[in-house]
């Protein structure tokens, strides 16, 4: 993700990819440079979202991010917010050819067809969703009984039986670029596992685990 400059941070604990802050607070070595990843990670990654559009949103982010970096991203969400109306699902769900001609036209976004038709896809399916208690109640009943306990980088994984497991579910229900590894990232981003290192001062804020 972000190369750390030493002159910046410095190693804690002798582990490269676990940085201290000019700060005095310790993170991860992608959120410990980049001042806009440096914020996400302070203030909401691995915070709970429990709404219906925030989790559309997550989901939708996350799709898109897939085979890109997470910075890029990032740095595309407020065009991402201005082109799918806020991630408001009920709106998105009714976007017709020419919104998909205006989002594959739109270079403030990642213009990709299939990741573009999948949002729209992914919003008529959110809203279907409603019938059986909606998204949010769907997603976080996959939270696992344990969280991982990470003291390095390396001992973060990648996926779970849970993101395994809901993967599946979410495909069966309509959704798109939804695999076990994106939804990890997904579960990481919304609070449902906490895959903070022990040692970074973020570990244990969401609330959900100790």
């Amino acid at each position: 993700m972000v190369v750390v400059a030493s002159a910046v941070v410095a190693a804690v604990g002798g582990d490269p990819m676990t940085v201290l802050g000019e700060d005095g607070l310790r993170r991860p070595a992608w959120a410990a440079v980049d001042p806009l990843l440096r914020t996400y990670y302070d203030t909401e990654w691995g915070m709970p979202v429990r709404d219906e559009r925030g989790l559309f949103e997550r989901l939708s982010l996350e799709a898109f991010q897939s085979g890109l970096s997470w910075a890029t991203i990032l740095r595309k969400r407020e065009n991402f917010r201005v082109a799918f109306a806020d991630f408001d699902p009920e709106i998105v769900a009714g976007f017709g050819q020419a919104d998909r001609e205006r989002l594959r036209a739109d270079a403030g976004i990642v213009r990709n067809r299939s990741k573009i038709d999948a949002t729209i896809a992914n919003a008529q399916a959110t809203l279907a969703l409603r019938d059986e208690g909606g998204l949010a109640d769907f997603i976080w009943s996959f939270r696992p009984r344990t969280t991982p306990v990470p003291r390095e980088l390396a001992d973060v994984p990648t996926r779970s039986a849970e993101s395994l497991a809901l993967s599946k579910a979410l495909k069966r229900k309509g959704f798109r670029f939804v695999g076990p590894t994106t939804m990890f990232a997904l579960m990481e981003a919304v609070g449902i596992v906490d895959t903070h290192l022990l040692d970074s001062h973020r570990r244990g804020t969401s609330g959900i685990w100790s």
